[in-house]
């Protein structure tokens, strides 16, 4: 059921169901999206698979503990995170690709990019959506793939490039700026015939530890935009730094803010930790 919604004199449908591997996913039940990451240098150790069955044997973890989503990646976008060619992160994550389909054909998968090229090479080879933390802002082309292919899209708010965004980021009016940040990029993409939108606010790019908590504290108030929102803070230096501690002792952190998250109207939490997410849901179910 769509109802409308006002936001800066244009009008958004409210989308909570998507069509993903021809299954059609209704967000108004929270889902959990599973952390797959083909680099060598993510900032949780855990997170890194350095062989096949290692990979093979976590993916089966993921769908045994109830994973809806898996989002894989082959570009690391935590700060001061070396550079690699698009060759490199097409060569990361084709095989990926591949393998999930042949192993486990039924599960839908994002992309975690933000290059044209990759995102096409991967919509061809499997992928479902597209995970981009640049708005495509970096590489503009992306757009166009994304409309060409008809694919749900993640739009993440991210201040600066990954390189640099953690460097004092200035903000005049936090939230008012990623409101309209939101609208606009949601108005483009409605042009462009993109309407299968979730919203990321970006958590821990280009936010210091005391602005993600504002944003977390007002996430309710994203709604308005009439999109899912998907909240991602697995393992972040916004729960280790504030506790002193490290991503791998992060876990009771990640499950707390998830918990905040989902109270605050998220539709889908992005984790490491699949199991822990999914029972969260779950107890919140009848809230």
């Amino acid at each position: 059921m769509h109802s409308l919604l006002r936001v800066e004199d244009t009008y958004f449908p409210i989308n909570n169901r998507f069509r993903l591997k021809d299954k059609l996913f209704d967000f108004s039940k929270p889902k959990v999206m599973g952390i797959i990451n083909c680099t060598p240098d993510s900032f949780y150790a855990e997170s890194r698979y350095s062989t096949e069955i290692k990979l093979i044997n976590q993916i089966e973890k993921m769908i045994s503990d109830g994973v809806d989503i898996l989002d894989i990646g082959g570009y690391s976008s935590r700060p001061g995170a070396k550079e690699i060619s698009i060759q490199e992160e097409i060569n990361r994550i084709l095989p990926v690709l591949t393998l999930i389909n042949k192993e486990f054909g039924s599960i839908p998968v994002s992309l975690d990019t933000f290059r044209s090229e990759v995102a096409r090479i991967g919509l061809e080879n499997g992928a479902d959506l597209i995970n981009d933390i640049s708005a495509w802002e970096i590489d503009p082309e992306l757009l166009n793939i994304v409309a060409h292919y008809k694919c749900p899209y993640v739009l993440m708010h991210m201040k600066g490039m990954p390189d640099t965004m953690q460097v004092n980021p200035q903000y005049n009016h936090l939230l008012t700026e990623m409101f309209s940040f939101f609208s606009k990029k949601i108005a483009v993409l409605h042009e462009k015939g993109i309407t299968d939108i979730l919203l990321d606010p970006g958590f821990g790019f280009g936010k210091t530890v005391e602005q993600n908590y504002e944003i977390l504290a007002s996430l309710d108030q994203f709604k308005f935009l009439g999109k899912p929102i998907l909240a991602g803070f697995s393992r972040k230096s916004m729960i280790y730094k504030k506790l002193n501690s490290t991503p791998e002792a992060s876990l009771n952190g990640t499950t707390a803010l998830n918990t905040v998250a989902l109270l605050k109207g998220a539709a889908v939490l992005r984790v490491h930790d699949v199991k822990e997410a999914k029972e969260i849901i779950e107890l919140m179910l009848d809230l």
